[in-house]
């Protein structure tokens, strides 16, 4: 058993709107006069979307910009003035495999994904006088988690009615480790998957015609699981 040796004043929790641009400076702020000073950010918020492009509404498109991608960076940008003060820090985003390949019933999502890996991989290129700031991307695969069960669907007031079977997806505390690994050893960027999601990466990444070709077969598995009420990543794992 290991005992915590934090204490109360080495713990801040405040409540944050990603979508709250106006509050993200005032909360940076009060992380700062409490602590002197901030390390490291991770930027972990953001939804998912299971939805057709056809069926889905442009407000859930705007939606998911707005919270995936402009309140990504707009909490980044208060952060970052303090880390290039101090000429120190680690920008650590979970991006997605999505970021990297694209996939059917998630458009929005891979879009945002997309955004964010082309805005922090230029954000890098504009930190090389600052050494010892890191812009880090971690690329999860599907992780057990309530994402899906909070997932965008077609328009903005529906939730998704079957969140499916997830003992296929990797166990969130190995999620967690290797991307405190990936953190630590300054990886700029870390595909965190299961196969055969992290063999599609590759794909994506070295032979995108092959790529392509293999997620029209497997898109077309997706879509019929998600119009059957069958997870869609299950068409994936199995």
């Amino acid at each position: 058993l290991e005992i915590s040796s934090l204490s109360e004043n080495d713990i801040l929790v405040l409540r944050l709107d990603l979508t709250d641009r106006s509050s993200h400076e005032a909360a940076t702020n009060s992380v700062l006069k409490h602590f002197g000073k901030i390390d490291v950010l991770v930027n972990n918020g953001g939804r998912s979307q299971r939805s057709l492009f056809v069926d889905t509404s442009l407000e859930v498109y705007s939606a998911i910009m707005e919270l995936n991608y402009l309140g990504t960076i707009s909490l980044t940008k208060y952060v970052l003035n303090h880390m290039i003060q101090r000429k120190k820090g680690k920008v650590v985003t979970v991006s997605s495999v999505m970021g990297i390949m694209g996939a059917p019933l998630a458009t929005g999502y891979c879009a945002s994904k997309h955004a964010l890996q082309g805005f922090f991989n230029s954000l890098r290129t504009e930190l090389t006088d600052y050494p010892e700031i890191s812009v880090i991307q971690i690329c999860p695969g599907p992780v057990q988690s309530q994402i899906i069960q909070n997932v965008f669907t077609e328009n903005l007031a529906k939730s998704l009615e079957n969140s499916g079977d997830q003992s296929h997806k990797m166990p969130t505390d190995r999620c967690a480790r290797l991307t405190l690994v990936s953190v630590a050893n300054d990886v700029k960027e870390a595909w965190i998957s299961d196969h055969p999601y992290l063999a599609v990466c590759y794909l994506w990444q070295y032979a995108p015609t092959w790529a392509w070709w293999l997620m029209n077969r497997m898109g077309k598995r997706r879509i019929q699981n998600f119009k059957s009420g069958i997870d869609a990543d299950a068409s994936y794992s199995r």
